[in-house]
């Protein structure tokens, strides 16, 4: 039995549709993407799921103002009842609760658009982590893979990819570059071994 893997979004959905391909092209098998999640409505990332035939579900961020205990107990609810066995971040911009990390050790996976440990952590989002790259004039950066822990972007490292960064970028361009280069190759790749070794496990 293939792993039950349930992506949140809150956006576009690049690094969803990153996914969806690869589960067309064969290179996620081990996995299938049965839900898709977003913490508000409307967002392009909802229809990408949409179009692809994979089951969609809100659960609104806005009605839970500052109670990220109660967000997370409505998120739980709604995973346990689709049977998610692995969990992907993908540009969800809610911290999950310590409620939901510990319901899914190692089983839910977050990508980063830095090389962790830098410019990361509460805060580090978007192009913010570009605009720091290129504030402090690093030569490389890239993005990570890891799972999630009680600690923002503090889990267990599965994947990373560097790129340079070139004369002239700017945290547009640069996003564009670690997203292309790095994030859509390694987050199906992790997604992928992360699957298998949970599809082992069951069988």
């Amino acid at each position: 039995m293939k792993t039950k893997i349930t992506v949140l979004v809150s956006g576009g959905g690049t690094n969803l549709q990153a996914l969806i391909d690869a589960q067309q092209a064969g290179i996620l098998h081990s996995g299938e993407i049965s839900l898709v999640i977003s913490d508000k409505p409307g967002v392009k990332a909802l229809e990408r799921a949409e179009k692809a035939g994979i089951a969609t579900a809100v659960v609104p961020r806005a009605n839970f103002g500052k109670d990220y205990v109660g967000y997370g107990r409505e998120l739980l609810k709604v995973l346990k009842e689709n049977g998610s066995e692995l969990i992907v971040l993908a540009g969800f911009l809610t911290i999950l609760s310590d409620e939901v990390v510990a319901a899914y050790p190692e089983k839910i996976i977050n990508v980063h658009p830095s090389l962790i440990p830098s410019f990361c952590g509460e805060g580090f989002f978007g192009l913010k982590v570009h605009d720091e790259a290129l504030e402090y004039s690093v030569k490389v950066t890239g993005a990570t893979v890891h799972f999630v822990s009680e600690v923002v972007d503090g889990g267990r490292i599965i994947a990373q990819k560097a790129v340079d960064i070139l004369e002239g970028d700017t945290p547009e361009v640069l996003q564009r570059r670690v997203m292309e280069n790095c994030e859509w190759i390694i987050l199906p790749q992790a997604v992928e071994k992360v699957s298998a070794e949970i599809m082992n496990e069951k069988n």
